[in-house]
């Protein structure tokens, strides 16, 4: 399969989206503090959906640019970072799942620094990663509803911690795949930003 052409625009409406899906974690962080868990939820199934959506249209529409390869992902993380906080502190999620994800996202971090002063930008992301973070944006919204109680909480609850289970599996999984990524381009003599590169 060719790849897509990468552009460098800024206006895109797969941008848009994940400007708009940025725009949604304050919104969720102030309402999951608040105990609105009916718009928390809903805030949470739109940005999932979103997610997915954005992919989608970008490839669909010719619209894959570089600010989108950053932009997606990073939106991605900071909105699973404050529902991860946001849920933790309701008592919906335990804290070792918050610090399982952020060992992974420091460990990503450091990786990034290295590179950067290499003088590599960030690296491609590989389908485990996208499958991991679409696992955790649909377990976060059924694990809030399982703490509503009866059969649909119940179910709520069993499908939610398979989607938590497999999307931390994806999540890490992908994490040791952009090591195993990175780590030549690091210790390589001729980088970029290296003082032997030409």
């Amino acid at each position: 399969m060719a790849q897509p052409e990468i552009s460098d625009r800024v206006w895109t409406i797969p941008n848009v989206i994940s400007f708009i899906r940025l725009l949604m974690v304050p919104v969720f962080a102030v309402l999951i503090a608040q105990g609105h868990d009916g718009w928390a939820l809903l805030v949470l199934a739109v940005s999932g959906a979103s997610d997915w959506l954005d992919g989608v249209l970008a490839r669909r529409l010719g619209q894959v640019s570089r600010l989108g390869q950053v932009l997606d992902p990073a939106a991605d993380r900071l909105f699973i970072l404050i529902t991860l906080l946001g849920l933790a502190l309701r008592g919906v999620v335990p804290w070792w799942m918050v610090g399982v994800l952020l060992a992974r996202e420091l460990m990503l971090f450091v990786l990034l620094l290295l590179l950067a002063r290499r003088g590599y930008g960030p690296l491609q992301v590989h389908l485990a990663g996208k499958a991991g973070t679409f696992a955790l944006l649909y377990a976060f919204p059924l694990l809030l509803l399982a703490h509503w109680g009866g059969v649909v909480g119940d179910l709520a609850s069993v499908f939610g911690w398979a989607f938590a289970w497999w999307g931390i599996v994806l999540y890490w999984f992908a994490g040791l795949l952009y090591v195993r990524q990175a780590w030549p381009l690091i210790v390589r003599d001729d980088a970029p930003g290296h003082p032997a590169a030409v």
